[in-house]
């Protein structure tokens, strides 16, 4: 039974081509027969690592050694159909693993030249009031539809496709190169097994032309920043009759002026002056849906202070529930005062105790019993 390449060579299996080389080098030195008069031992050794070497510096041939070992190569199994354990041969095994870049998906193409169409995509930015109550847009698409005059075949009306004569049909040629035998794409029709004389005017044989759509697109309320939509079908037609691709909606919802999202929760700052905050008041605050909802300030609110605002939020997406409305109200600090505002606060300033500022003044007391405790 034969060793393992990478074994006969002292390598890892994901070793890189230098590694490899390197390997070789070492060790066909070691055993070179010239090195070596007389050892059959070091003779048969070295015919090892030649072999091994010659195997897995080809990239072709190493990707079908770490597939199948060394049956890959065993009855005839790099040349012709029918090597041992491989119902296909080598030509099939060869294009299992090089069929992308050889061509393509061959396999995939031998269905009369009908082949799917691309995905389209397509960006729409909408605003925060249209993601809260939801939309249908009317958008406009340049794409390709099946063509009419030939029903999508890509051949002239009265006639049809034809078999290759160059593949019979399976879209695949076989190619012998020395050692190789492989399948490659056929040249002739491009793997899709079918020729047309004849072609379309309309369409030059493609079986498509190119055309502005309008659709239709449905946006749900409650859809968020970055949501895709997907329109099967809606995508490019397929090439002589094959099945469309889809439309894809990538959605953008733009910054809004006074609210910022974080799900279905909605948040938004209100700045409020200081005798509001001190003595309490209200306010009113629009949210998305149009209506005005009035927040009541209690008698000494402080700077930063929260209010919810229950189900004043985002509509959950596909869900019969809202989610929440935080305002946040910033106290704004009188200015531009006249000498009677100022004589007011420094008259206010003069009579205030330490209960109107509590959080003030037990800062600085802390701080300085603090700092005390440290020179004791």
């Amino acid at each position: 039974m034969k060793a393992d390449f990478y074994e006969t060579l002292g390598v890892s299996r994901g070793c890189d081509e230098k590694t490899l080389k390197a390997a070789f080098r070492k060790l066909a030195m070691q055993y070179h027969p010239d090195r070596n008069p007389g050892d059959e031992a070091a003779e048969h050794k070295f015919k090892e690592i030649n072999e091994a070497y010659e195997t897995l510096r080809d990239p072709q041939k190493r990707a079908a050694y770490d597939r199948f070992g060394h049956a890959a190569f065993e009855n005839g199994g790099m040349g012709g159909r029918g090597g041992a354990g491989f119902p296909g041969g080598f030509a099939d095994i060869f294009e299992d693993i090089f069929g992308d870049i050889m061509g393509g998906g061959g396999r995939q193409r031998r269905s009369g030249g009908r082949e799917r169409g691309a995905d389209l995509r397509y960006n729409m930015e909408i605003s925060l009031e249209e993601a809260y109550t939801g939309k249908t847009a009317q958008i406009r698409v340049p794409t390709s539809i099946a063509c009419d005059e030939c029903s999508g075949s890509g051949a002239k009306p009265g006639t049809s496709p034809v078999t290759c004569v160059m593949c019979q049909g399976t879209g695949r040629v076989r190619a012998t190169q020395g050692f190789f035998s492989i399948e490659r794409t056929c040249p002739q029709c491009q793997g899709r097994g079918q020729t047309i004389k004849d072609p379309c005017p309309k369409c030059s044989g493609q079986g498509r032309v190119t055309e502005e759509r309008a659709l239709s697109v449905n946006i749900p309320a409650g859809i968020e920043d970055g949501t895709r939509i997907r329109l099967a079908g809606e995508g490019e037609a397929g090439f002589r009759g094959g099945p469309p691709g889809d439309l894809y909606i990538f959605l953008s919802v733009k910054p809004h002026e006074f609210f910022q999202r974080d799900g279905a929760d909605l948040y938004c700052k209100v700045p409020i002056s200081m005798t509001t905050a001190a003595l309490g008041g209200s306010f009113e605050v629009t949210v998305l849906d149009g209506t005005q909802i009035r927040v009541k300030v209690p008698e000494g609110t402080q700077n930063g202070r929260q209010f919810r605002m229950k189900g004043k939020g985002m509509p959950v997406l596909r869900q019969a529930q809202l989610g929440d409305l935080y305002i946040q109200v910033a106290v704004e600090t009188p200015q531009n005062l006249t000498r009677r505002q100022r004589e007011l606060l420094e008259e206010f300033e003069q009579i205030s105790s330490k209960e109107n500022s509590p959080q003030s003044s037990g800062f600085f007391a802390r701080m300085k019993d603090f700092f005390e405790s440290f020179s004791e």
